[in-house]
């Protein structure tokens, strides 16, 4: 029984062993499987890359024809414009020198004016030369007008200021006058009020004026009889002709010494006499000196 038991466990382990190594080599297949999965993925993962990137080429390739494409179509937009443009410009210029050649043709019969004037003047080397210098006649004479317009408006202007100075002066006149106006009756009120005073001062002058032709008779009279006394005594004076008072005390000190004078030639014809004054006295800084006869 032991044996048989021994001999079902030998069974067993080598039906064990031989599906150890099935199942080694199923997991050995399985690995090997799996490699070739990984190297697979990857070689799809490269071609994914290569195709994305070829896509991107090719995204980038039309972009550019595209682009190109859009230039082409703008510059044959642009060629066809220019062409237009010129196409327009060149029926301008055709029509221009139609006009011209018709112009000329028009013309044709000045240019042999012109030449039969340049032979009869002879003044000039060829017809430019004598249409250049009536071209420079026309415009000095442009400007001459331009210049007699502007004298024309200058004067235009100075005679407008010339009327608002007057306009001005008038004004200024009238209320000058209206001014003058009232200043002559404000005159008239003022000589109105000033009119007693007029009258009282014209008093007073008259009164000082009569004061002073009097103040004048006397000193003319004080003159004279300074000049009398000391003519007549011979008396030396030093004493200015406008000092009245001077000349008055000279006069009384002559008429003192002249009384003393009789008093002591006739002592029992005349009354009391003054006390003598001293032969010499001084009055104003001017020294006077009396001599006895």
């Amino acid at each position: 029984r032991l044996l048989l038991e021994r001999r079902e466990v030998a069974a067993l382990e080598q039906a064990l062993q031989g599906q150890r190594e099935d199942l080694g080599q199923r997991l050995e297949r399985l690995a090997q499987r799996r490699r070739r999965l990984a190297q697979r993925e990857e070689q799809l993962q490269d071609l994914i890359l290569k195709f994305n990137a070829f896509l991107e080429a090719v995204v980038a390739r039309q972009e550019r024809a595209q682009e190109r494409a859009d230039k082409a179509r703008a510059q044959a937009a642009e060629r066809d414009a220019e062409v237009s443009h010129l196409r327009q410009e060149l029926t301008e210029l055709l029509r221009c020198r139609e006009r011209l050649a018709q112009r000329l043709r028009s013309l044709r019969s000045f240019g042999e004016y012109l030449r039969a004037v340049l032979a009869r003047l002879g003044r000039f080397q060829d017809v430019p030369a004598m249409v250049a210098h009536f071209e420079e006649l026309a415009g000095m004479r442009a400007l001459l007008a331009q210049r007699e317009e502007a004298r024309q408006e200058q004067v235009a202007q100075g005679w407008e200021r010339l009327r608002r100075n007057q306009e001005e002066a008038g004004s200024e006149l009238l209320r000058t006058k209206d001014e003058l106006r009232q200043l002559r009756a404000r005159l008239e009120a003022a000589r109105q009020d000033v009119l007693p005073q007029e009258s009282l001062r014209a008093h007073s002058q008259s009164a000082a004026t009569q004061k002073t032709l009097v103040l004048g008779q006397i000193k003319l009279a004080v003159l004279n009889l300074f000049q009398a006394a000391t003519t007549r005594l011979k008396i030396p004076v030093n004493v200015a002709l406008e000092d009245t008072e001077a000349q008055l005390d000279m006069v009384l000190l002559c008429m003192q010494d002249l009384t003393a004078t009789c008093a002591e030639l006739r002592p029992g014809q005349l009354g009391p006499c003054p006390p003598r004054l001293p032969v010499a006295t001084s009055h104003g800084g001017a020294r006077v000196a009396l001599s006895q006869e």
